[in-house]
Parts: structure tokens; sequence; C-alpha cells
């Protein structure tokens, strides 16, 4: 069946599925098998130590796949200069360019004028339109089931979904609580024109960043084993429920200030876990989806599957509105 939308038009790609940014895990590996399946990958930037790093990982990228791929900027945590990442990605000529978290604004005055497909992750109407009149191609609308970092009003993917999509001209992407062809399928009902997920390419084969501790937590994940963090910095996001993040929540009743949660909330402590497996010092980002993924397959059977998932439901749902007529 055609799968074509205004996102798999935009983005130049065969089925309109995105692979979310990653922190510390979306890199050269992951990002190839996703758009060599007909999906989008992603690389993290902000996640590696410099331009030179970046320039390199996108050059393994290329040597891996002759696809459309992405880079992504998570900016709203960052402490550090981006701007001169963005122009590596840029001078490289990307096909496409995601921005999570912070202001998009300076970022898309930087790609203004080139040929680079430029999308913004949003968690309000508000901030979809502002994306849409900065100049973004098509945003991304992440609802409060979301791994990672999600929005502070608490809005479930089913409502802010077609509430953004009414709001703008420009292609939606729904995210967060997705993670097979039911959930693509919904996405689309609601007016979405493509899917992002994250948490379910983590548990496949091709996350080779991901410690297997990890990929194993989230198989044996139930609805009630995630839950959200940094509510009292304002930047709520959402992780797998163990010690570690009982104690950060633990510690936040008490609103005690960047400072203190620092050394609980860092990079190096999500990479403690995410990459070494150790969850009594270290914790990992995760979507309620988590509760639906049960296996760890490749990067191509897991598209496949979707892909097969949602046509069964096409079929069933024609045969069906043609009885009725």
């Amino acid at each position: 069946m055609n799968w074509e939308t205004r996102v798999t038009d935009l983005l130049g790609i065969e089925y309109p599925i995105i692979q979310g940014g990653l922190a510390y895990l979306a890199y050269a590996d992951l990002a190839a098998a996703v758009s060599n399946a007909g999906g989008l990958g992603q690389v993290t930037a902000m996640s590696l130590t410099d331009e030179k790093q970046l320039q390199q990982e996108i050059e393994k990228v290329r040597s891996m796949t002759d696809k459309p791929f992405g880079v992504n900027f998570a900016i709203g945590q960052q402490r550090r200069p981006f701007k001169g990442m963005v122009q590596t990605a840029i001078d490289e000529e990307v096909p496409v360019i995601t921005v999570t978290g912070g202001n998009p604004e300076p970022i898309l005055a930087m790609t203004k004028g080139s040929s680079i497909k430029t999308m913004v992750l949003v968690a309000a109407k508000r901030q979809a339109q502002k994306a849409e009149e900065l100049g973004a191609d098509a945003v991304i609308v992440v609802g409060q089931e979301g791994g990672g970092h999600i929005g502070r009003e608490d809005m479930g993917t089913f409502v802010l979904t077609p509430q953004v999509v009414e709001s703008v001209s420009i292609p939606v992407i729904a995210s967060g609580g997705i993670g097979d062809g039911k959930g693509m399928m919904a996405a689309l009902a609601l007016g979405a024109e493509g899917v992002e997920m994250g948490t379910r390419f983590i548990a496949t084969k091709e996350c080779i960043h991901a410690h297997q501790a990890y990929k194993q937590a989230l198989i044996e994940a139930g609805e009630q084993d995630t839950m959200v963090i940094k509510r009292s910095l304002g930047a709520p996001g959402r992780v797998l429920r163990n010690k570690w993040t009982e104690k950060i929540i633990e510690l936040e009743q008490d609103n005690p200030g960047f400072e203190v949660l620092q050394p609980y909330i860092s990079g190096d402590s999500n990479k403690r876990y995410i990459h070494l497996g150790d969850d009594s010092s270290g914790f990992g980002w995760a979507g309620q989806i988590s509760a639906r993924i049960t296996d760890i397959p490749s990067v191509k059977n897991l598209i496949e599957r979707m892909i097969g998932e949602a046509n069964d439901f096409r079929r069933t749902w024609s045969v069906g509105k043609e009885r009725d007529l």
C-alpha cells in the first residue's frame, strides 16, 4: 500500500517513520539502519564532543546508507555553544536538521536559504505555531507519554496532536506512546502525517550503544514502570523507574534546586545506566510505550512489522466500510 504523506515527500523517505534523537544512543549504526529500512534515522549531535566528531559521524552514516538522514540538536538542556555544531551540519549539507528543546530560532535562521529540511519538537500548540512562523518545515508533537523531556502541561498525544494539526499548515508528526502499527494508524487518524519513535528504537539490535540491561528493562517494564523526574526544575522528563530515579523524586519534594540534583540527573548519570547497565547509580529515559515492548528485533524487522500491522488495519477498515455502504 502507498504510504505517501507530506512528511515522506518532504524528507524523501518511503515510510512516515522517524527515529528520535536519543541522547548518547543515536549514532551512525542506528541512524543508517532506520534510513535503510525506509524511515528517517538521526544522529544526536550534542552528545558528541566537537565539530570534528560530528563530521566523522555524518561521514560514517553516509558510508552506510545513501538514503536521507537527519541530525538532531537537543539544545534545551545544553550549557555549551551549539552554533559551531550546527554550522558543521550545514557545511556537510545534511538532508534534515531537527531541534529539540530550547528556542529553535537561531538554528532555523542559520539554515534559512539552504536545502536542509527542518523540524522542531514541540509540546504545545503555541510552540508549534511559533515554529511555523520561524520557518520550520514540519513540527514533531510530543505528548506526555513520551520518554525523555516532555511538555510541562501533561497533555497526552491523543489530545495534543489534533490540536496542533488544526493550528498550523505545515506537516505534523506525532510522538509519545507510539511503537507499532496500531500507534501509527492512530496518529494518522488524528491528522498527523508521520510518527517519531524514540524508546522503541532503543530496543533494537542496531542500537548498539544501549546496554543489554537497559533493553531488557524496557521489555520487562509494565504500565507503571516509568516516572517523571525534574518537575521541580520546570523540565520534566520520563524515565524508567528504579531506586536511582525514586531517590531523585524524593529529593525533589523539597525543591532543592539544580545544584543539589545535578549529580543525579547529569549526562554522566544517564550514561552509567544506558551504557554500563548500572541501575544503582544511573537512569534511563523511557516512554510509556515500554509497557508494549516485548522483543529486540532488527530495525528492518521492526519497521516491516509496523507497516504490516498498519496495512492489515487499513484493509480491515476498508472492508468494513464497504460492508457498511
